[in-house]
């Protein structure tokens, strides 16, 4: 070993070093430290010592850095002793759990070994670089080898398999699982080069006296040195990677398909042969791919390797040209794609592939990529799908050799049958890009599929006869994703039956061991436990489980997931591993718990991928490919090579899945599988993908089961694909889900601990040293005595006869109770040392005490001779002799060794935690540098925040500071203004009584216009009332004329086919009597047949009394199942019961479908004995052949008898069987019928549209099935003459029925030519009315009411586009019957007269159109006489006038382009005419279809009444929303205009500022004035916003009606459409149904022929008559469309009156202000004139003060001095006076200019009013005039409306008379088809019994014979093989006892032997004497006391012997 560890060399990565392991500084550690795991977020499991127990709590510290945590007891794991340490099977382990496992692969991992054993589990961990153990050393190291012997490797595995199917001859099976990259393939192809090199056989058969376990080793070096076969089993792996496997995100090279390869042996051991079986391909992965990963290598590889010759015959292009290859050209780092290809190219060359094969896959691969590149593109006005570039449809098409137009057609409008016709179904853009994804898909499956069936070719070796095989399954392993699907189902569901699978060996092997031991143990099945989970997926049922549910949704055409995920809850919700969602937010469905965990899945498009759709009418084109290969690929032989695949779709190995549209698999014969047996199926069964994988799961199950299984998993470390790194966390779920852990789960129930008895002895004696007696004791009893000793609970252990055996952990605790003892032992030894030392030590000392007196004599000696020469000398030279001081040195060099030891260690230890401390300071210096930079950004976003708020805080202290000076200004006003404030009081009085009369008068006039304003709104409501009744009158009147011309077209072809299958018939009677005499003669045959059947009746009576019984066992089973159909009809007819308590109003329609049960449930009686009836045909033809063959030969009867019996015996059992599974189908089908019942119950009132569109296909289908019941019954009658018909007759019936089909062919491809013309002129029409739609978009730009008229006319043109749809469909038709030229000459007369009526009808609407425009023109001279009222709304009339212009020019282009279109639809109303004179003649049944007829009508008229409600309520919305808006516009004028005259008056204000100081008080006045009035106009704003927010919400709740009204439209479609669907389902069905019934009532023919032409006759006179209802509909339509359109125009009208009527209220505020303006200056004018006056009172009084003052100078003369001097101050005064007077006339003047500029201002403001006043009174006369129109059109429009209703009444009347008639005659003809029926049922009952007697007279006689000899020559080889088998099993048996038996005893002489040597070397060792080996096994050691280094050589020595024994026993076992 440590040589093998010190080389650099493959055995490093194979071999554990030992001397690691075996630490005892490890193992006194782990006792010390009571080490335990505990669970780490980082690490999974971190080490800890146990510290202290605080009850359920633990503290513990951390084993990496010292760390204290306080953890849960539950949640500690015990940790194993070092012994266990990197053990090579982890089943040895003594402490079991997760973080062992964990910690042990982790271990080994990171020491380079990869390979570990778990029990029976070989897990292999990814290295993720090449390791040098895979050479042919390696292999030869491993070769005869047993599994113990050597490390884990994968050849260990393999040799283990080879070696027990040599020896055991049985065959074994190597199981590989893991996740995608965990090296799966790579394992597989190591054990395949393994398998290769062991067993190759090209040495030929020279060497067969070689024993058959040890074949000669052969080197693969070279290519010769492998034989051709095992080279090209290698070779196989290259071509198959290139084909299956892609890059994915977890691995470069992952195979995307799970593959079983068998290699056979023959006996001796050599390779002869080999077969791949493959499941699960992901051919998904060809059309698309996930971001960074690739599709199949084989596109990558050709595009890049191939040359240029190879390009252009492939057509190939670049990587970035294709489609599927979603992420271009992708790399493989380390691989080149063209050398890739190369190699592919050798390696198929190696297996014989022939250049053509090669060229044909690679085209096919082509052709693949050339699939995604077809492109589709939706059709402008159609859903329809169309292929405008069909280059690459011409490139796939060459390289797959089809036509390329007829899979254009195939792929665009491919033909579905429905029923026994074929139609063709256009399809859309998604459903076109589907099939092609489909065919991609299954074209490369197809090609794998062929691959491997060529691979399994050339390895096949049929000349060499294989005695056994070794499998190897490579399967993907458990898959848990966030969201799992279907793909993960059925991996997981593989998963656990493997699970099981291994579970249950693991329970025999076991077994086995206890069994062989003699331990009692409770034996559990641990396979069981997994049973409920694979029941809830597998269970057919009792409940049912999820595949079966899943097939059982499939089969219901309405079903979704949502309804299966509902369903599984119902069904399993209380399944204990079945879980629901908890929360409504989870997005997945269900959960399913796995042995591996919880699962949850999404059911997303679960049912499309069970059923997997494809288009079979490409399917068919391939197959009749003109490339050999393609058409190869696609027929239904290549269907037998196993498949089992479930990404996408799946197939059996059995069955073909060529021609099907969902999954519905034609299983056409039965082949044996590759696992050897045979599995039928029934023919015709649905077959699922489910049900398929299920098949091929069970059929790997059996195989693996009768194999010996040896298991492989492979795990994944990490994601980045890094070598020597490993994610714990990862690691644990792949052990989880590979069942590592469930294994090791397994194995703690049991006990996984086995030692052998001497090993546990001689390991754990030492606890126990007194239990065993010296002398020999046997190992059992030895045991036996220990573990009494050790007083161990008797659960905890048991012992066997060679081994003891332990549960888990009980090892662990016997390690610790040893470790104690031998620190016991230690610490005594160490005592003992300890008191040696001391009295060594007081020895010593006696001995100092004893020299020191010594040293005394000596010193004095010393004194004496230290000058004595000699002596000096002597002192000198000893100093120099070193050799005393030498023990010294050694002794502190070593101490100095010990101290810098121990240092480093500390320095190491401290280093580690620094490291980890640094790191940790990083992380934080990381996330606190991630915190500063949030700061920083933060502090940055703040500061920008605080400079903000600092300039707004400047902003607004400098608006403070102004708003205080304004405020101190404003005060200062206020205290001036105070006092003009009471002045202004009294005058704002008197405007305010002014006001109250101004809006006492405004009230009146708005009351006024209310009333008129609602009499008005009552006037438009009748009108749109009337619209909406004449609408709908006209809608019915062309309902029913289309009708009515829908039916004359198809009376017309129904017709003449009518006479194409009169002559038919005729042909067909001529051949019936040519047929009849050839039966004539078989008759005659038949006789002479009898005659010879007659000597044998005398022999066959103890077999027909037999038969007898059969029969009448039988028909008690007839007579169950007649009454088991008549519980049904009696549960129908409750359920009708019910139905009409129900539901009263459909008392009809109930009748019509219980009618239709009760013949329903006839026609499936007649259908299944017609069915048996043709099969006794069948029989009895082939029976009669065999008869005539079998009668001459077979004379003697004595053996025959008896073989006839026993095979009679078999049929009577197979009959039995038949006939529980006929009761199973039948009770299934009467399900199937209840279900169909309840659905058609609720269906059948929305089907009636419906019923009348399938009328037309009934009839057609009847007369079809009429000429069936002519054949039919002309088969009867022969039937009942003659009683079996010759295979003669059945092949010429057959030849017709080839003609008839080439015939129908022929009428489908014309009515495909008539569909294309039809799609011609639909696509004519759409762009027709695309140019009508861009015309309607021109007048857009009009008001919001000519937008309402223009979605109107839109409506008209949808309406007018389904009639023209509808009638394109009768042109259709009608153009089939241009193959008779004659006839359609004749009808052009008839033509032209249809055409007249319509130029009639046509001028008619043309003369209400212009009336129409005339009115319009009327109303926009209206309009133009109001817009003259005022000049603002001259432009604006003018423009709309232009445009109303513009629109009529648009409006007379779409009548030119009506009248095309009406020229063009001429040719479809040919046939009206001719039609009416046959329908004149019929008008006397049909009954039941016009109750229904009216019901629909009802119904439509409740639809009606609800939109018409609607739409009322949407009115009266639209009106108080018009109301709003128009307050609002009045308010916002009301604003303007009080703005207007805030600005006249700052105007006033400023001129008077202007003025003189006298007149500063006006100014004050004016502003107080001002500031009242902005008080005024901000209470005015804020009435307008609320006015605003009212009309918003007004505005709002319009626009949710709106969005309610077409919610409800489109409801209201919706449910249209689902009923109409609906109604076509339950019409083909009755379809189905009415066929079947008819082709069984052949008495009745000639009856039923005239009640057939008298009821064609009567539905197309119901047709016309709907015809000319929908006409008058239509017409009553187009007259509401009018009327609507002149309300529209009357509303633009009123409209305008409205602003006519609100200028006027303008007008009037205006005049109003302007009163109120000349009153304010009256009042300016007034003070003026008082001021005025004033100061005339002023001069006055100076005046009379002069005139005094002269009077007093003329009187007073004495004292002149003194009054000159006052006269001189007076005259002063008087001057002063003068000017002041001069001054104030000045003043007088201006104010007079200014009053008479007020007077002239008030003339001028009352000259326009009055104006005003007369412009009112013109609108008011206008609008008078209009409301005259309105009352003379209302007049008109009920009398229009009185005309129309009695028209309707009139027509209603006779109709409902008709249908009276019409059902009448119904119920006659219904009840005599009842009577028909009850007789052609007792004639095929009789039938029945004669044909049942005649059967079992000549079954299967020939068939019993050969059955019978081959079942007996089977039994006889069986026999012999089991008798030889049974010899060599017993051979084989008692060789292996022998030989394990001697090699026990060998086992133990030599451990005996070994155990001796090693006590006898241990004894030299110590130089003792060598006594007996029991003492010195006993014997305890004694110690030397002569020196310390004895003592620890003693112990080296012990140690060593220690080692070399455990070595030793561990290379025993």
């Amino acid at each position: 070993m440590s040589q093998r560890s010190g080389q650099e060399d493959p055995e490093r990565y194979l071999f554990v070093d030992r001397a690691v392991v075996y630490n005892p500084a490890a193992q006194a550690d782990w006792t010390a430290k009571r080490l335990v795991w505990i669970p780490s977020e980082r690490h999974g499991f971190e080490a800890a010592s146990v510290r202290e127990e605080r009850g359920d709590e633990v503290v513990v510290e951390l084993a990496e850095n010292g760390k204290k945590a306080v953890v849960n007891k539950d949640d500690i794991q015990k940790m194993n002793p070092p012994k266990f340490s990197k053990v090579e099977d982890m089943a040895e382990l003594t402490c079991l759990n997760e973080a062992s496992v964990l910690h042990n692969l982790k271990d080994r991992y990171y020491s380079g070994l990869i390979y570990t054993y778990s029990g029976l589990f070989c897990v292999v961990i990814n290295p993720y670089k090449n390791l040098p153990i895979y050479s042919d050393n390696i292999i030869e190291m491993y070769r005869g080898k047993k599994r113990h012997e050597m490390p884990p490797h994968i050849y260990a595995i393999s040799e283990s398999a080879y070696r027990c199917m040599l020896q055991d001859r049985e065959d074994q099976s190597i199981l590989c699982t893991g996740e995608s990259g965990a090296g799966k393939t790579e394992n597989t192809k190591k054990v395949i080069q393994y398998l290769a090199h062991v067993a190759s056989s090209h040495k030929g058969r020279k060497d067969h006296n070689i024993p058959p376990e040890s074949p000669k080793p052969v080197k693969l070096q070279a290519q010769n040195a492998v034989g051709e076969l095992e080279r090209q089993l290698l070779q196989a792996n290259p071509i198959l990677e290139s084909f299956g496997n892609a890059k994915t995100v977890k691995n470069d090279n992952s195979s995307r398909f799970g593959k079983f390869i068998r290699i056979n042996f023959d006996v001796t051991g050599y390779i002869v042969g080999a077969n791949i079986e493959t499941y699960l391909l992901e051919k998904s992965r060809a059309i698309r791919q996930a971001k960074d990963e690739r599709t199949f290598h084989v596109f990558y590889q050709l595009l890049a390797g191939a040359g240029e010759h190879l390009k252009s015959d492939l057509l190939l292009e670049g990587f970035n040209n294709y489609r599927f290859l979603s992420n271009g050209n992708i790399p493989i780092p380390g691989q080149q794609d063209k050398d890739n290809f190369q190699e592919t190219m050798e390696a198929m060359h190696i297996m014989s592939f022939a250049h053509e094969e090669i060229l044909a896959m690679l085209k096919v691969v082509s052709s693949v990529l050339q699939f995604g590149n077809i492109i589709f593109k939706k059709e402008r006005n159609t859903d329809q799908a169309s292929m405008p570039d069909n280059t690459a449809a011409q490139k796939l098409c060459h390289l797959l050799g089809m036509n390329v137009m007829e899979f254009t057609r195939a792929i665009l409008s491919p033909r579905i049958k429905v029923g026994r016709d074929y139609v063709q179904k256009a399809q859309t853009k998604e459903q076109a890009d589907f099939a092609v994804e489909a065919l991609a898909k299954a074209t490369y499956e197809r090609l794998f599929r062929w691959l491997v069936h060529r691979i399994n070719k050339a390895l096949d070796r049929t000349k060499r006869q294989g005695a056994s095989f070794i499998g190897i399954l490579d399967i993907a392993g458990f898959e848990i994703f966030q969201l799992n699907s279907f793909e993960q189902l059925c991996i997981n569901y593989t998963n656990e039956k493997l699970q099981q699978l291994f579970n249950h060996t693991m329970f025999i092997l076991e077994q086995e061991e206890y069994q062989r031991e003699g331990i009692e143990w409770s034996f559990i099945d641990f396979g069981l436990d997994l049973q409920p989970c694979i029941d809830l997926i597998e269970r057919p049922a009792n409940p049912p489980g999820v595949l079966a549910l899943l097939d059982e949704e499939c089969w219901f055409p309405k079903a979704t997931d949502k309804t299966f995920v509902e369903k599984l809850i119902q069904e399993q919700g209380t399944h204990t591993k079945f879980q629901k969602p908890r929360q409504l937010k989870d997005k997945a469905d269900f959960c399913i718990i796995h042995y591996a965990g919880k699962v949850d899945y999404k059911a997303d498009e679960w049912l499309m991928k069970n059923m997997d759709p494809l288009n079979d009418n490409v399917a068919t084109l391939l197959h009749q490919s003109t490339d050999k290969f393609v058409a190869e690929l696609w027929k239904d032989e290549i269907q037998t090579i196993q498949r089992a695949s479930f990404y996408d779709n799946v197939t059996s190995l059995d069955e073909p899945a060529v021609d099907r549209i969902v999954g519905l698999d034609q299983v056409a014969g039965m082949n044996e599988t590759a696992f050897g047996a045979t599995y039928k199926t029934k023919k015709g069964m649905f077959r699922t993908v489910g049900q398929l994988y299920k098949e091929s799961l069970t059929k790997l199950m059996a195989t693996l089961r009768n194999t010996n299984p040896n298991f492989v998993r492979c795990i994944i470390p990490n994601h980045e694909k890094r070598a020597g790194k490993l994610e714990p966390h990862l690691v644990l779920d792949q052990l989880r889900c590979n069942g590592v852990l469930e294994g090791i789960r397994i194995c703690r129930q049991g006990f996984p601990n086995r030692i052998v008895f001497q090993e546990f002895r001689q390991r754990y004696e030492i606890l126990t040293p007194n239990a065993i007696p010296k002398g020999f004791m046997d190992g059992k009893q030895a045991c036996e005595r220990m573990i009494q000793a050790l007083e161990l609970d008797p659960n905890l252990f048991r012992i066997g006869q060679s081994k003891i055996f332990f549960r888990t952990g009980v090892l662990a605790h016997l390690e610790e109770e040893r470790d104690l003892k031998i620190t016991d032992i230690i610490i005594y030894f160490q005592s003992v040392c300890r008191g040696y030392l001391a009295r060594k030590a007081f020895a010593k000392k006696q001995q100092q005490l004893s020299a020191l007196k010594v040293l005394q004599r000596n010193c004095a000696a010393y004194l004496k001779l230290r000058h004595w020469q000699w002596w000096r000398l002597f002192t000198k030279v000893k100093p120099l002799l070193q050799v005393t001081r030498q023990e010294e040195e050694m002794q502190a060099k070593d101490e100095e060794l010990v101290k810098v030891k121990e240092r480093q260690l500390k320095v190491e230890n401290e280093l580690v935690e620094m490291e980890r401390k640094h790191q940790q300071l990083l992380e934080e210096k990381n996330i606190l540098a991630e915190q500063l930079h949030a700061e920083t950004e933060l502090f940055a976003e703040a500061e920008e925040m605080r400079v903000r708020l600092l300039s707004r805080k400047q902003e607004l202290e400098e608006i403070l500071h102004d708003l205080e000076s304004r405020v101190e200004e404003e005060e200062e006003r206020n205290q001036g203004l105070t006092n003009e404030k009471k002045k202004m009081q009294s005058h704002i009085q008197d405007l305010e009584e002014q006001l109250d009369e101004e809006e006492a008068a405004r009230q009146k006039l708005q009351l006024d216009k209310v009333t008129a304003e609602s009499k008005i709104k009552k006037m438009e409501e009748d009108i749109l009332l009337l619209e909406d009744q004449n609408s709908k009158f006209l809608k019915e009147k062309k309902l029913l004329e289309d009708r009515i011309a829908e039916m004359s077209s198809q009376l017309t072809e129904e017709e003449e086919k009518a006479k194409n299958l009169g002559k038919v018939k005729n042909k067909q009677e001529m051949m019936m009597v040519d047929l009849e005499e050839r039966l004539k003669k078989e008759e005659k045959t038949r006789q002479e047949l009898e005659k010879a059947k007659r000597k044998l009746d005398a022999e066959t009576t103890d077999l027909q009394d037999q038969i007898a019984e059969l029969q009448a066992q039988i028909e008690e089973l007839k007579i169950q199942l007649t009454k088991k159909e008549e519980e049904l009809q009696a549960a129908l007819a409750r359920s009708d019961e019910e139905t009409v308590q129900k539901n009263n109003a459909l008392k009809q329609v109930r009748e019509l479908q219980a009618h239709l049960a009760e013949l329903q449930e006839d026609l499936e009686s007649e259908k299944m004995c017609r069915t048996k009836a043709e099969k006794l045909k069948r029989d009895l033809s082939e029976e009669l052949e065999a008869l005539k063959t079998e009668l001459e030969d077979t004379l003697d009867t004595t053996a025959a008898q008896q073989e006839l019996r026993s095979k009679r015996e078999q049929e009577v059992a197979e009959l039995k069987k038949a006939i529980d599974e006929e009761t199973k189908n039948h009770e299934a089908q009467i399900q199937d019928m209840r279900q169909r019942h309840a659905t058609a119950l609720e269906e059948l009132s929305e089907q009636l549209e419906q019923a009348k569109r399938f009328k037309a296909n009934l009839e057609k289908n009847k007369q079809s099935l009429e000429t069936d019941n002519k054949e039919m019954a002309c088969e009867v009658k022969t039937l009942q003459q003659a009683k079996t018909e010759s295979e003669y007759k059945r092949k010429k019936l057959e030849a017709q029925l080839q003609e008839f089909t080439a015939r129908a062919t022929e009428v489908e491809r014309a009515k495909g030519e008539l569909t294309e013309r039809s799609h011609k002129l639909q696509t004519e029409l759409d762009n027709v009315s695309a140019l009508l739609e861009e015309s309607e978009k021109k007048g857009v730009k009009l008001a919001k009411e000519v937008d309402k008229l223009n979605s109107k006319l839109q409506d008209l043109e949808e309406l007018r586009q389904e009639e023209t749809r509808q009638k394109l469909n009768l042109s259709g038709q009608i153009r089939q019957l241009e193959v008779d030229k004659n006839t359609l000459l004749e009808q052009q007369e008839e033509d032209e007269e249809a055409r007249r009526n319509l130029e009639k009808q046509l001028q008619t609407v043309h003369a209400q159109l212009f009336e129409t425009k005339k009115k319009l023109e009327e109303d926009v001279g209206a309009m133009e006489g109001l817009e003259d009222v005022k000049r603002k709304l001259l432009k604006d009339v003018e423009l709309t006038s232009q445009r109303l212009e513009e629109k009529t020019m648009a409006m007379d282009k779409m009548e030119k382009t009506k009248n095309r279109l009406q020229q063009e639809l001429d040719d479809l109303m040919v046939d009206l005419d001719h039609q009416r004179q046959i329908v004149s003649n019929l008008e006397k049944k049909q009954k039941k279809f016009d109750q229904l007829l009216a019901e629909e009508k009802t119904i439509s008229a409740r639809f009606a009444e609800e939109r018409d409600r609607a739409e009322a309520e949407a009115r009266e919305k639209e009106t108080k929303a018009l109301s709003m808006a128009r307050a609002l516009e009045e308010a916002l004028e009301a604003k303007e205009e009080l703005e207007r005259f805030n600005k006249q008056l700052r105007a006033e204000m400023e001129d008077l500022m202007s003025s003189k100081d006298d007149v500063g008080k006006n100014v004050h006045e004016l502003e107080k004035s001002k500031r009242t009035l902005e008080q005024q106009v901000e209470e005015m704003r804020t009435q307008l916003e609320e006015l605003e927010d009212e009309l918003q919400a007004t505005e709002d709740a319009k626009l949710r009606l709106e969005v309610n009204m077409q919610a409800m439209k489109a409801q209201f479609d919706r449910d249209l459409q689902a009923r109409d669907e609906q109604g076509e389902e339950k019409k083909r069905a009755l379809v189905k149904q009415v066929r079947e019934m008819e082709a069984e009532l052949e008495d009745e023919r000639k009856q039923r022929t005239l009640s057939v032409a008298a009821k064609k006759k009567l539905e197309m006179d119901l047709n016309e008559l709907e015809g000319q209802i929908e006409a008058a509909n239509k017409g009553r339509e187009e007259a509401i469309k009018q009327l609507r359109k002149l309300q529209a125009q009357m509303k633009d009208y009123q409209r305008e009156l409205e602003e006519a009527r609100a200028s006027r209220d303008e007008i009037f505020t205006q005049s109003k202000e302007n009163e109120k303006k000349l009153k304010g200056l009256e009042a300016e004018i007034l003070q003026l004139q008082e001021d005025h006056a004033a100061s005339e009172r002023a001069r006055r009084h100076a005046e009379q003060e002069r005139d005094e003052l002269a009077d007093e100078i003329s009187n007073s003369a004495s004292g002149k001095s003194s009054l000159l001097e006052e006269k001189r101050r007076l005259e002063a005064r008087i001057s002063q006076l003068e000017e002041e007077l001069e001054e104030e006339q000045g003043n007088m003047e201006l104010l007079n200019d200014r009053f008479r500029k007020t007077n002239m201002q008030v003339d001028s403001l009352n000259a326009e009013l009055a104006g005003e006043r007369s412009t009112a009174q013109k609108s008011e006369n206008a609008r008078q005039q209009m409301e005259r129109q309105n009352k003379d059109l209302k007049a008109k429009l009920a009398e229009l409306e009185g005309t129309i209703k009695s028209k309707f009444k009139a027509s209603i009347t006779a109709l409902e008379a008709k249908i009276l008639q019409l059902e009448e005659q119904l119920e006659q003809e219904a009840k005599e088809r009842a009577a028909a029926n009850k007789i052609v049922r007792r004639t095929e009952k009789k039938l029945k019994e004669v044909m049942m007697q005649v059967e079992d007279e000549r079954r299967h006689a020939d068939q019993y014979k050969e059955q019978m000899e081959k079942a007996n020559s089977r039994m006889k080889q069986l026999k012999r093989q089991l008798e030889e088998a049974e010899e060599e099993a017993t051979r084989a048996n008692a060789s292996r006892r022998k030989l394990q038996r001697e090699l026990d005893d060998a086992t133990e002489a030599s451990e005996g032997l070994t155990r001796e040597v090693n006590s006898l070397k241990n004894r030299l060792r110590r130089g003792g004497p060598v006594s007996s080996f029991s003492s010195s096994r006993s014997g305890r050691r004694n110690l030397n006391l002569d020196g310390a280094s004895v003592d620890m050589s003693d112990d080296d020595a012990d140690s060593r012997s220690g080692d070399f024994n455990e070595t030793q026993t561990s290379n025993a076992e």
